[in-house]
């Protein structure tokens, strides 16, 4: 909870700065209606670029037709969403999903053309605005950049926006952007950019958790966003819940520029330009951070300082061939503790915490396309990432006296964690996709992951857990430097057997060299079209995860853990009565088995943390016993901008189980039975608009303290006979957001303005046990805040 307080004083430093910096700028923004451009390219179905395809911007005269790279350009357009018909030369015409031009920009596209046998026999065919890969037959979102960029909850950090799609629920604090899928661990996510896999894309993040406090990606940067909920093909590795896929976008190939942007995550620039005349582009956003520049508190004992890189290069070799570099990186540090001005009912005031790390990605692609045959893609990647900190428990050897100087205090207590450590891992991946005769596409590919692990993690006093009535329980010092492997192929066909149906079967082998161990995972989809506009899915798969690293390393014990398993079963039915509407109806069940569980606690299953920045408190002896399952129904309804207005809304129902050592089902950790999320916006006019989100999720379970010995130990202390036995009161929050553009010097400026949590409701987060007043604390989630940002191009 000390992080509650601290993200929430942190967001009212940014609003005050964000506010002085935007006093001078309003003042000389004037309106206009403007005009900008579209451009973009045009591939063929085996990704190849297509020349002579006419492109027109509905309701104008405007249109154009695409060079032998496949690029066109339409100029002179007025700022709003342009939908665009797009006429092949040997075949039926289309129309694209809506394109924004702001004044004086440049909207890019990619225009993909279907194969000629998916067009269905009408005169114009207008693509689905819900496209995802084919092979994904449930459970699978399209979230395009404008949606994330103008949401009122998300602050910009896709995270955050994916936590409002069905199936997908928030931890045990909303400061966090941690993403739960049916009945998960925040532990079980795969995220992918532009073909490199990321371990975590978040800053202040460790190696016990794949959430963290703000996206490392920028989103101005993002071309589309595909996101998987469950029954995802064999392509997708080593995770047993949910695949986050971000593409970024090209840097223009035709001019040099950029834009400035201040927000939540702090202010930044990004630059671009194309690359020998038009072959290629690159692009790159920074971003850093400010309120270190203004004070050294903001009223926790320190100031986070955070800075960002994202980077993309592109360049085509060849018709056929096209390279691209991408990178994604991070360094962060934050101190947090007692200083003269901190009050000392805060459970900050107990310690002193110093943390560093920083975080690199980055990978070389060549995509080869085969004429109308198929395409191949080959990948190596490097990421790397480091962690540094140092946690001192003040009250350890109890309270000190009144009056005595924190520096003193910090002197004398003890080093209660301490970790100074490194992970890197090489990726060397080939993916081929194919059109053969009687499939309609076959994929098959391999990759070989190379791991350099070094930990030096030492917890001498113990863990202090609140699972366990014995105080400073298995201390630990971990000191190894090794290397591990994990090798993976795949094989998977689709295929269109019936003018309505359409089947997909694969599978996947993976070898987990640290453990020793080898998993075949088969996976099945079939898509059934009953009218034009309404078809029912199914799928069905085993996946597969390793425990983290440090989790393996960290007690000898844990060496015997073995991958624990998945089985995902998804049905369910999509209607799309129009290009820009769609409703589904979903329901899963997801089994698992072998989970991690702890040795010596026997109701503790690792399942129910993760969310957390305290690694101390989810490092203890396990091992692979656990059990559990998550079931429901989703229901989602989706309208994409064609006009105005857009939005999206869904409900879940759900019951989630997971049982430790003892082998009891209990209510999982992120069990919401009830989930409502409402979200979307309306554009008043090409200058205003206006979106808003609410979410409303019933209680989650807790475990009260046993107050008797927790009292006697000054420490909380869970009452074990009443693991998850109870539960909050329901969680509700409206965020709303307002969007003005003007033009300063020309060029076009985009201020936003909203209020998070508008209501002020007070919602429930957990209750900790002050040591200092030794009684039980409510801890509450963020309440009532607004936001200020703005972004500038030049």
């Amino acid at each position: 909870m000390m992080f509650g307080g601290l993200l929430y004083k942190v967001r009212w430093s940014v609003l005050t700065t964000a506010v002085l910096s935007l006093a001078a700028t309003s003042a000389s923004a004037q309106d206009t209606t403007g005009v900008g451009t579209i451009s973009g390219t045009v591939v063929n179905a085996a990704g190849r670029p297509e020349p002579g395809v006419r492109v027109c911007a509905l309701d104008t005269a405007s249109c154009t037709t695409s060079d032998e790279r496949g690029a066109f350009r339409i100029g002179e357009l007025r700022a709003a969403a342009y939908r665009l018909e797009i006429l092949p030369v040997a075949a039926l015409p289309f129309i694209s999903d809506p394109v924004d031009v702001r004044a004086g920009l440049d909207g890019t596209v990619e225009i993909s053309l279907p194969a000629l046998d998916d067009f269905q026999e009408t005169v114009t065919v207008t693509a689905p605005a819900f496209q995802v890969p084919d092979a994904v037959k449930n459970s699978g979102f399209l979230v395009r950049p404008r949606e994330l960029l103008k949401s009122a909850a998300a602050l910009q950090d896709v995270s955050r926006y994916v936590q409002g799609l069905p199936g997908v629920v928030i931890g045990t604090n909303d400061f966090r952007n941690d993403i739960i899928v049916r009945g998960g661990s925040p532990l079980e996510n795969l995220f992918l950019v532009d073909n490199v896999e990321i371990p975590n894309i978040n800053a202040f993040a460790n190696f016990a958790s794949a959430g963290g406090t703000v996206s490392l990606l920028d989103a101005e940067l993002l071309q589309d966003v595909t996101f998987l909920t469950g029954g995802y093909p064999a392509p997708y590795v080593n995770r047993t819940s949910s695949v986050l896929q971000v593409t970024q976008r090209e840097g223009s190939r035709t001019k040099f520029g950029g834009w400035a942007t201040l927000g939540f995550a702090g202010v930044g620039a990004i630059l671009e330009g194309p690359i020998t005349g038009g072959k290629g582009s690159w692009v790159v956003s920074t971003r850093r951070s400010f309120l270190d520049l203004f004070t050294q508190d903001v009223g926790f004992g320190g100031v986070p300082v955070v800075y960002a890189l994202n980077a993309k290069a592109v360049y085509d070799l060849t018709p056929r061939d096209r390279i691209w570099a991408v990178n994604v990186s991070g360094v962060d540090e934050i101190r947090l503790g007692l200083t003269e001005a901190t009050d000392l009912k805060e459970e900050i005031a107990n310690f002193d915490i110093r943390y560093d790390g920083w975080r690199a990605a980055t990978g070389f692609n060549w995509q080869r396309t085969f004429g109308s045959r198929g395409v191949g893609l080959l990948g190596i990647t490097h990421s790397e990432a480091s962690v540094g900190q140092q946690v001192k428990d003040l009250v350890a050897q109890g309270v000190s006296p009144p009056g005595m100087p924190p520096d003193v205090v910090i002197a004398q207590s003890p080093v209660v964690y301490f970790e100074d450590s490194r992970e890197g891992e090489t990726t060397i991946k080939y993916d081929l996709t194919v059109h053969l005769p009687f499939f309609d596409t076959v994929q098959a590919g391999g990759s070989l992951k190379t791991f350099r692990i070094g930990y030096t993690v030492r917890s001498p006093s113990g863990n202090d857990t609140p699972y366990s009535p014995v105080s400073g329980i298995d201390p630990f010092a971990l000191d190894t430097r090794f290397r591990s492997y994990q090798t993976g192929v795949y094989l998977q066909a689709s295929s269109k057997v019936a003018s309505r149906l359409n089947v997909t079967l694969g599978g996947r082998f993976d070898h987990y060299a640290i453990l020793s161990q080898a998993r075949f995972s088969p996976r099945a989809g079939v898509r059934v079209r009953l009218t034009d506009a309404l078809s029912w899915n199914g799928s069905v798969g085993s996946y597969y995860q390793q425990p983290a690293f440090l989790f393996v390393s960290a007690f000898a014990r844990n060496a015997s853990l073995v991958p624990w398993r998945a089985v995902h079963s998804v049905t369910g039915l999509a209607w799309s009565p129009d290009p820009s509407l769609r409703v589904t109806a979903e329901a899963y069940r997801k089994t698992y088995a072998d989970y991690p569980v702890a040795s010596d606690l026997p109701s503790l299953s690792l399942a129910n943390i993760g969310d957390t920045f305290d690694v101390r408190e989810i490092l203890f002896p396990l091992t692979s016993a656990g059990e559990g399952h998550s079931e429901g129904v989703e229901f989602f309804v989706e309208k994409r901008l064609t006009s105005k207005l857009y939005g999206q809304g869904n409900l879940s129902l759900s019951r989630t189980r997971h049982a430790g050592l003892d082998g009891v089902l209990r209510p999982g950790s992120f069990d919401y039975p009830f989930v409502f999320n409402l979200l979307g916006g309306y554009r008043l006019s090409p200058q205003w608009e206006f979106s808003a989100r609410l979410s409303f999720l019933s209680g989650r379970p807790f475990t009260p303290y046993d107050q008797t010995v927790s009292a006697a130990q000054r420490r909380g202390v869970y009452d074990l006979a009443r693991v998850n036995a109870e539960r909050a009161p329901d969680y509700g929050r409206v965020d709303i957001r307002l969007d003005r553009t003007f033009t300063v010097g020309g060029q076009p400026l985009n201020v936003f303005f909203g209020v998070q949590n508008v209501a002020n409701r007070r919602n429930f987060a957990n209750y900790s046990w002050n040591r200092r007043t030794n009684s039980q604390q409510f801890g509450e989630q963020q309440g009532i805040f607004p936001i200020l940002g703005l972004d500038w191009r030049f």
